[in-house]
Formats: C-alpha cells, sequence, structure tokens
C-alpha cells in the first residue's frame, strides 16, 4: 500500500500508475483539467490498454467541459460512460489499473485539488478492494445496482451511514478528523457522545453548530480531504464528509486502511497541519485577540434590511411568549419579585440565553436545509 499526499505528491503517481498499465485503465471522473492526465490515457489507449472513463453527468457549473472530455476521449478510442442521474452526485474519484491495483482518491484530477489542496489517495493491490471497486465501476457504467460485500470499503449511499457511524463509536482514546463541514445529525451526536466518554477528538475543518472538541480551519492550503484516523490504529480516506448528503444521496467512496506506515503518514501529516494552523491562527497581540477570527462575507444594506424585516415580523409570535411566560412566572412567584433586582436580573438573563439557544438551533437548522437544497440544486 502506498500513501499519496497532495500537494506534495502532485500528479505523478496517477501517471506512473496509467503508464503500468498492461491490459486496462477504468478511471471515474468528477472534475477534470489535467491535460498530463488526459495524454497519458490516450497514450494508453493507443499503445492498445482498453481504456474506460466513466465521466458524471453533472457536477456544479462544469457541465459543458464534461461534455467536451467525452468527445475528446471518443476521438481518442477511449470508451466513455456517463453516470446516471438518480443520485444528486456522482463525486468518487477511482482508478484501476488492470483490474489489479486501485487508486482510491479524495481528491479531482484537476490542479487546484493536486498542486494547491491537502488530499490524500490510497493505492493498493488489496485483492477485495480491486474486485469491489471493480463490481462498482460496472455495476455506475451499466447503471445497475451495487450492494458491497465489505465494509472497509465505503460507498454512499450504499453502507457509508453504518460504517462511518460505527467506525466513530470504537474510538476509545482519540479521532483525528479532516473534514469540509460536519453536519449529520447522527454524526454530530455520536462525536458529542465519543467527546463526553473522554476521547480526545480534534477537527481541521469545519462543525455545525456548538462542538465539545477542538475545531480548526486549515490555514495555508485549501481542505479537500476527508480522513479519520482513530486510536492511530486504523483510517478512514475517501470523499464522503459527515454530511448527510454524502452519505445518504450521492456515490462517494473511501477505504478504511490499518497499514503502518500509511497510518504514521496521515498522523505526521495532521499533527504538523495542526501545528501549523494553530500557530497561523493564534493572535499575535491584544487586538488581535479580540477580533474575531473568523469573518463572515459583508452583505448589502439592501439585504441585511431584508432580513431585518424579515426577522421582525417572524419574531412577534416569540415576543408573544415571552410576555406570557414572564406574567406566569410573575403571579406564580407573587407580585413582590418585580421589585427585587437580583430576581428580575436573573430572569432577564435566562431570557436572554432561552432566546441565545433558539437562535443557535434556527441558524443550525437553516443552514442543514440549505446544504441539502445546494446539493439537490446540483443535480
Amino acid at each position: 500500500m502506498k500513501l499519496i499526499i497532495e500537494p506534495a505528491d502532485g500528479v505523478a503517481p496517477l501517471l506512473a500508475a496509467i503508464k503500468s498499465a498492461k491490459k486496462s485503465v477504468e478511471i471515474a471522473i468528477f472534475r477534470f483539467d489535467r491535460k498530463d492526465v488526459e495524454t497519458a490515457l490516450k497514450t494508453a489507449a493507443d499503445r492498445g490498454v482498453k481504456v474506460t472513463a466513466l465521466i458524471a453527468f453533472a457536477n456544479r457549473g462544469g457541465e459543458p467541459s464534461l461534455r467536451k472530455l467525452e468527445l475528446r476521449c471518443l476521438a481518442a478510442g477511449i470508451t466513455v460512460a456517463r453516470t446516471a442521474d438518480d443520485l444528486i452526485r456522482y463525486h468518487g474519484k477511482h482508478i484501476l489499473i488492470d483490474r489489479r491495483v486501485l487508486c482510491m482518491l479524495s481528491f479531482n484530477f484537476t490542479h487546484l485539488d493536486i498542486d494547491r489542496s491537502r488530499g490524500f489517495g490510497i493505492v493498493t493491490t488489496h485483492a477485495n478492494w480491486v474486485r469491489e471497486a471493480a463490481k462498482l465501476f460496472r455495476a455506475d457504467c451499466t447503471r445497475t445496482k451495487y450492494a458491497p460485500k465489505t465494509e472497509t470499503f465505503v460507498v454512499s449511499p450504499a453502507n457509508s451511514r453504518s460504517v462511518l457511524g460505527t467506525f466513530l463509536k470504537r474510538a476509545k482514546k482519540q479521532l483525528l478528523i479532516y473534514d469540509p463541514k460536519i453536519s449529520d445529525k447522527e454524526m454530530l451526536g455520536i462525536l458529542q457522545e465519543r467527546a463526553k466518554a473522554g476521547v480526545e477528538i480534534r477537527v481541521i475543518g469545519s462543525v455545525t453548530g456548538r462542538a465539545p472538541f477542538e475545531v480548526q480551519k486549515l490555514a495555508g492550503t485549501r481542505l479537500h480531504t476527508r480522513t479519520i484516523i482513530r486510536d492511530r490504529h486504523q483510517a478512514f480516506v475517501g470523499s464522503q464528509s459527515l454530511r448527510t448528503a454524502e452519505l445518504d444521496a450521492r456515490r462517494e467512496l473511501g477505504l478504511i486502511i490499518q497499514d503502518a506506515k500509511a497510518l504514521s503518514k496521515l498522523v505526521d501529516t495532521f499533527e504538523a497541519d495542526w501545528t501549523s494552523t494553530s500557530e497561523k491562527n493564534a493572535p499575535t497581540s491584544p487586538k488581535d485577540a479580540d477580533a474575531p477570527q473568523d469573518q463572515p462575507a459583508a452583505v448589502s444594506e439592501k439585504e441585511a434590511e431584508k432580513a431585518d424585516q424579515v426577522l421582525t415580523k417572524e419574531l412577534d409570535p416569540l415576543a408573544v411568549s415571552v410576555k406570557k411566560a414572564v406574567r406566569k412566572a410573575v403571579a406564580q412567584a407573587g407580585n413582590d419579585v418585580l421589585h427585587d433586582k437580583g430576581v428580575k436580573d436573573t430572569m432577564k438573563k435566562v431570557v436572554k440565553k432561552a432566546v441565545k439557544e433558539a437562535v443557535k438551533e434556527a441558524v443550525q437548522d437553516a443552514q442543514d436545509a440549505q446544504d441539502v437544497k445546494e446539493a439537490k440544486s446540483e443535480s
């Protein structure tokens, strides 16, 4: 087994794998702008290797380039298949060489992902994984149903929710996680439970809502991998985030590995990224310490005014409910509480806390709904 670490390793391991093919190359593509990879595929076809490209039916804003890629591949003698449109995305990316070597990747065949983003890939000859990858590739090419046979070959939506949920639950000491956005309620619940049980959890990426563990955004490099290292003995490397859409409504792929050398490199990379991010995010002066670390994009005055108007209208029932609750509390405790400053201050704090928690929950629900909406709109 070999671990590919991007951007350090670059495109060389992929070009070498394609060049080594004697009989067949099968490649699943979601995004693609690498002329060097395209040339390697054409060269393989020219020397008699059967090259098959499974190309996603759509991606955000990139359909025209995918259709042009299909035409170029056909002109070069490459067999082209297109994924179905039953899922909101076909986001997996992998290469099979001679049905003997599998390259499972968390990154796309693009300059952005390979040259300027943190990503990982697994190159393996593990017979079960190669067999499963071949079955999945054939099923997606022919648009037929696929049922996974091993839990270490993680496929969305077939088995990823159950497999990754169990993987997290079995953590005893530590979880080191790369994930651009963790938002699935079930997975968040598992992580919260593990944190309460004393498991050290660190996330490079982002988490929806309040997290009882450390979370940092990767500094200096774009994040484009989904990786979970459990107790430094096993790791998941793949394309699916712990998000509802990516677990239940998209084609995503990953592997659960336990190769000691690959795990050691994953841990070292995570720790280096964590340290580097911590140093870059650390305040350098009292003024910096008081400033928010993540500034949202500015919105226009018109947008802000519109949001204020909608909120004012929608919060009217809440104001009525608060008034009723306060009146009820006063009626039960007696009017004397109105003359007690300490009681009044406490009541204000309780109301403020309740409203604050309600707002947080509402924002989280709205963000989750928007994520699903955006994912569906990409289909």
